[in-house]
């Protein structure tokens, strides 16, 4: 299945269902992502996201007090998995594309690899800082930020290679979507200046908007209002993610700087245990959905992190 994306959301008369999936842990197999997404499929979600995670740097004792510096991808595979639900499901797949761990070359080179798997749209992202770096370096010839690499697939689709000597260049036709932050992005000043860039993106040829999570919908819809002002008409789809451990409280909010409504916070901190706090996500995450569907948004879109039933049990309350 080779719909783009863009098409989907523009014609769509109705709210959607979409999720996020992690590639599996090396090591795991791929029934685990077959397991979360086949109770998911009653709900015909037009598209799947498959993530991408760049190499980390850890650091391993190697005897004598002293420590071993190591390069590992603990979650490689995303372009194959891509290709692999969309054989076996017949849907549309959208995979990130990062600048994190990425040369120019290897980025072309990885697009190309989709681009003859028939897979037609992708969410570019900068990508986290490495886990030993608060400061976000890219690769020897990368890009320094998600502006870059949209240009670069932007040139691809106009059969702009980096190799300028190269004959007979056939142009790509991704669609482009980026993130938004509905509480801005952590390392903007402020709200205006993270709508300033995120414009800058839609002008290179990004497409739609998928944002990062968020628990208090008065955001997202504030979010949008300054969109539109700033002349930022494409699809914003809201990313939300059921909360479901005592941990997730805070970790959550610190990880994605993000803020956690009070009356959320309180519901939680009535439970007795995670079993109790997943219910209460459960609960919420319908509530939330319900109201953005009401909203109009073209899709709603959950991240899963590898679970699903608490997902389901939420998709079967609104869709």
């Amino acid at each position: 299945m080779s719909i783009k994306l863009i098409e989907l959301l523009k014609h769509t008369k109705k709210s959607l269902f979409s999720f996020e999936l992690l590639p599996p842990l090396k090591g795991q197999n791929i029934e685990s992502i077959y397991h979360a997404i086949d109770p998911l499929m009653e709900f015909k979600p037009p598209y799947i996201n498959i993530t991408y995670h760049q190499e980390e740097v850890v650091y391993r004792d190697a005897g004598n007090n002293l420590l071993e510096k190591k390069t590992i991808w603990k979650r490689p595979g995303t372009v194959a998995i891509s290709a692999a639900i969309k054989s076996k499901y017949k849907v549309a797949v959208v995979p990130h594309m990062i600048c994190g761990g990425f040369s120019k070359e290897e980025t072309e080179n990885a697009l190309l690899d989709l681009n003859f798997l028939g897979i037609k749209n992708i969410l570019a992202v900068r990508g986290d800082p490495q886990t030993d770096s608060k400061v976000f370096r890219p690769e020897p010839g990368g890009h320094q930020h998600t502006l870059g690499l949209i240009e670069q697939i932007t040139g691809l689709n106009k059969g702009i290679y980096l190799d300028e000597e190269l004959e007979q260049k056939t142009p790509t036709d991704f669609t482009i979507g980026v993130a938004g932050y509905p509480e801005k992005h952590p390392e903007a000043p402020n709200m205006r200046s993270d709508i300033h860039f995120l414009k800058k993106k839609i002008e290179a040829g990004a497409e739609f908007i998928v944002t990062q999570m968020f628990y208090d919908n008065e955001k997202f819809f504030s979010f949008v209002k300054l969109c539109r002002e700033a002349n930022i008409n494409v699809p914003i789809i809201p990313g939300i993610k059921p909360l479901s451990t005592y941990h997730q409280l805070n970790f959550l909010s610190k990880t994605f700087n993000i803020d956690i409504p009070e009356p959320l916070v309180k519901e939680v901190l009535k439970c007795k245990d995670n079993k109790e706090v997943r219910q209460v996500g459960i609960e919420w995450t319908i509530q939330q959905s319900k109201e953005l569907v009401k909203f109009g948004v073209p899709v709603v879109h959950y991240y899963t992190m590898g679970k699903s039933d608490n997902v389901e049990q939420i998709a079967k309350a609104v869709f």
